[in-house]
């Protein structure tokens, strides 16, 4: 039998895992390797399309200064900034990214040393370490005590599926409440429309995982909402 290469099983990172990516850092990494794919990716964009950093400015309405920090590598740009320049260059914001994670066939992670971000709730941290299965992602949840997703519901396409690993977590679906208590697990149709709150005085810990159907879905980024705002 001949050996089928993993290329022809690559594709594109859907925008979810690129919006997480956005806000996940590496431990002990602060400066991160992301933030110097980006700077080099924009002057290589800029410089394409024939752009001074000064008209690029002009264009985008970012101050001058700020894009040079980030083409030198010393500035993080965030979301914000990056779909400012992504209109700016005409290209999807999820250009910036494309080379920055070297394709694996195996990812082991030892404890404290995954990408990670934080909430006011909380914090998530990314459990594929870039190996995508299939559209989902796996993460592990942890839910500080009185708190919960916002006061909005989320909604996207595919599944979502909740494993409760410590604590007690409510969970929202539609009209039904799902209180999750150690080892419980719930999983659900990601269009109705949903949210969480841990409504206890202990921390929570989940493994989520996120299944959307769609890898253009932007609406899955709604479980990031909080750092998306920055």
């Amino acid at each position: 039998m001949a050996k089928i290469s993993p290329a022809r099983f690559q594709r594109r990172n859907s925008q979810w895992r690129e919006s997480l990516k956005v806000v996940m850092k590496n431990p002990g990494d602060a400066e991160g390797a992301v933030k110097m794919n980006i700077g080099r990716k924009l002057q290589e964009l800029r410089l394409s399309q024939g752009l001074s950093i000064r008209s690029l400015a002009e264009i985008s309405g970012l101050n001058f200064n700020t894009l040079s920090l980030i083409e030198n590598e010393k500035s993080s740009p965030n979301v914000n900034t990056l779909q400012l320049l992504a209109n700016a260059l005409q290209v999807p914001i999820t250009i910036f990214f494309e080379s920055t994670q070297i394709s694996q066939d195996v990812v082991f992670q030892k404890f404290g040393q995954r990408p990670q971000t934080t909430f006011p709730h909380g914090n998530l941290e990314d459990l594929g370490g870039g190996l995508a299965l299939g559209e989902a992602t796996p993460l592990l949840m942890t839910a500080n005590p009185n708190t919960n997703s916002g006061t909005g519901s989320i909604i996207h396409t595919g599944q979502e599926f909740v494993y409760c690993l410590e604590g007690n977590i409510v969970f929202l679906v539609g009209d039904e409440e799902y209180k999750l208590e150690k080892d419980d697990s719930l999983i659900f149709q990601a269009h109705i429309p949903h949210r969480w709150e841990n409504r206890s005085q202990k921390l929570t810990k989940c493994l989520l995982m996120i299944c959307p159907s769609d890898e253009s879905d932007h609406l899955v980024a709604q479980h990031l909402i909080d750092n998306l705002k920055e």
